[in-house]
């Protein structure tokens, strides 16, 4: 069995944009007509290069070779252009040619991944999701707590036992700083009124990007600390592990990060470092699902769980229920929403999602199908990145 062909596609994603402003998707397919399907998440390049990457680091290290060396195609890939060290582009790619990979090997062992990972642990995954914006919206749902609130409730009434929300102000790229005493006082209000609105049926999930320094994440934390989320965010930027590591000691909230990390070196100093105790890789960058297994694994020897993170589309979703069904340290997996919308319509086998929790697939490989018609009729034509950064200091 060889790898002979790949296809790529840039999906734009329809308002209101949940997950993003378009999906960048892979097929690749072998010699005997078995297809994988892989997605890359917020590589920083427009989409049609990023496409165009795939299909290099495709042509240059796995053309021709059988989808099972997935160790000896990763090394080669990790290592292109002499560099071996964590590079947030080229893993985004191989992510997304990896998890195709392992679609393919599911299927030709008619066995979904997680059963070729360990196992299932886990009959049933824990969700979350945002509290996102609806069309008519008057106000910023992600300013206004009291909106908020009642989206909470309604989230809650769902089935959502979890909800994350960031009113932290704008992440920038000359960032961390100290938040304004009004950023203060408005992260706290959320958290009083969502207490409030779902009372001890729901976890608070309270998001930051980075925004704040050590010390101005503390003091944040310590408003926070008497509504008992059960974590604080990326508190600071990602390049700084020793730094996140002074918040964790400083707050009794506990930290979660990982969602601009990429392979187990970068978490490994994350780890070391005592920075958090609950891991957010995206397989859609982390370097793919087998390297999120070593990830898992890692973090397990110290008693830290892995809740997958999701802003992209649903095929990374996919990959993170069949990482999340085979760790023991599994804690929660982000979704958006209850995986309808076109996170739906773009696969012609989706995502199923019960009462606050989704359901492992049974079927092989990856356990879902990409409706490639809906992707064609669906051409995103833009340049813009996937995520952007304010590029000015708040003032």
């Amino acid at each position: 069995m060889k790898l002979v062909d790949i296809e790529t596609f840039v999906v734009g994603n329809p308002p209101p944009h949940y997950g993003g402003r378009y999906f960048v998707f892979v097929k690749i397919t072998t010699d005997g007509n078995v297809s994988g399907i892989g997605e890359a998440y917020c590589v920083p390049f427009e989409p049609h290069l990023v496409a165009k990457m795939c299909e290099d680091l495709f042509n240059r290290y796995m053309r021709g070779e059988d989808p099972h060396r997935i160790e000896h195609m990763w090394r080669r890939v990790y290592s292109a252009g002499f560099t071996q060290h964590p590079d947030l582009s080229v893993m985004g790619c191989m992510s997304a040619l990896e998890m195709a990979c392992w679609d393919i090997i599911g299927k030709e062992a008619n066995q979904p991944v997680y059963n070729l990972l360990g196992g299932k642990v886990h009959e049933r995954l824990r969700s979350y999701t945002y509290i996102y914006a609806r069309p008519g919206d008057t106000v910023d749902v992600y300013q206004d707590p009291e909106l908020s609130a009642v989206r909470a409730a309604e989230y809650v009434a769902q089935g959502f036992t979890a909800i994350k929300f960031d009113p932290a102000g704008p992440y920038t790229a000359f960032d961390g700083r100290q938040l304004s005493l009004h950023a203060l006082d408005l992260s706290e209000r959320f958290c009083e009124v969502l207490r409030e609105a779902v009372g001890s049926k729901a976890d608070l999930l309270f998001g930051t990007h980075g925004q704040m320094t050590a010390a101005g994440a503390i003091r944040l934390a310590r408003r926070l600390e008497k509504y008992d989320p059960l974590w604080f965010e990326e508190p600071v930027p990602p390049d700084a592990p020793e730094e996140m590591a002074k918040v964790a000691r400083g707050t009794t909230i506990p930290i979660a990060a990982g969602e601009r990390l990429t392979t187990k070196y970068d978490f490994g100093r994350m780890l070391a470092a005592g920075s958090a105790a609950i891991l957010q890789m995206n397989l859609g960058r982390v370097g793919g699902i087998l390297e999120a297994k070593k990830i898992a694994g890692m973090a397990e020897v110290s008693h830290v769980q892995i809740a997958p993170h999701l802003y992209c589309g649903p095929v990374v979703g996919a990959a993170n229920v069949q990482l999340a069904t085979c760790s023991p340290n599994f804690l929660i997996q982000e979704s958006i929403e209850r995986w309808g919308g076109f996170h739906a319509e773009v696969l012609s086998k989706g995502i199923r999602w019960e009462e606050g929790y989704i359901i492992p697939p049974t079927e092989p490989g990856l356990g879902i199908e990409l409706n490639e018609a809906v992707c064609r009729a669906h051409p995103y034509t833009g340049t813009a990145l996937h995520l952007d950064m304010t590029g000015h200091p708040v003032v």
